[in-house]
């Protein structure tokens, strides 16, 4: 999403909005309260009704109530939101639905255009190595059309669960197929070492 969100009150003039879309080159922009939160958007077909109808500030012209999404929903979410509805931007909001970003049709498409081998350096660099610690070679990492491999060996149990929900997290990832397996059973009340490797 793009933090920096070009915005208008309910009583912001139609005149203002119509600047605001030509000076920032947009094709809508969110409607908000004096506490930030989303009351609706307005796009171009809204000023067109708008000016037929003499709308003369954004409360009159904006379509509402506003669609969003939450910035922990994925990349799929969201491009299958602005397809059924035909819309090309979605406010992002907070869990009190305050205005934390936006994002676009342009967003989704910079992140739909990462490589798989983007995707993989990313995947070793920021989980394996970063996230869990893990030795260079621990897990091998393959990725084909976005759909993200991990096999190898975890040093715990709890490590997996891990390891794949921070996969899921990153850009353009559209799935992950689980091949790890573990030394040490930290979740079970005993607790083992499996010297065959466990898979959770």
């Amino acid at each position: 999403m793009t933090r920096e969100v070009v915005q208008a009150q309910r009583a912001t003039p139609f005149k203002e909005v119509v600047r605001l879309l030509d000076r920032h080159r947009i094709s809508g922009l969110p409607v908000v309260d004096h506490d930030d939160k989303v009351l609706g958007v307005v796009s171009g077909s809204d000023l067109m009704r708008g000016h037929a109808a003499r709308a003369t500030t954004a409360a009159e012209l904006m379509s509402t109530p506003a669609i969003t999404i939450h910035p922990e929903q994925d990349v799929a979410d969201a491009a299958r939101m602005m397809e059924r509805h035909a819309i090309e931007r979605l406010p992002v909001v907070d869990e009190e639905d305050r205005l934390i970003g936006i994002a676009t049709r342009r967003d989704l498409l910079r992140i739909f255009l990462r490589t798989d081998e983007e995707i993989r350096r990313q995947v070793i660099d920021d989980i394996l190595t970063g996230v869990l610690r893990l030795p260079p070679g621990a897990v091998f990492v393959s990725v084909r059309d976005g759909m993200v491999t991990l096999d190898g060996r975890v040093e715990l149990r709890s490590d997996i669960p891990l390891a794949v929900r921070s996969t899921w997290q990153v850009e353009a990832v559209i799935g992950v197929v689980n091949s790890l397996t573990f030394r040490v059973d930290d979740i079970s009340p005993a607790g083992h070492v499996s010297s065959a490797g466990g898979r959770s």
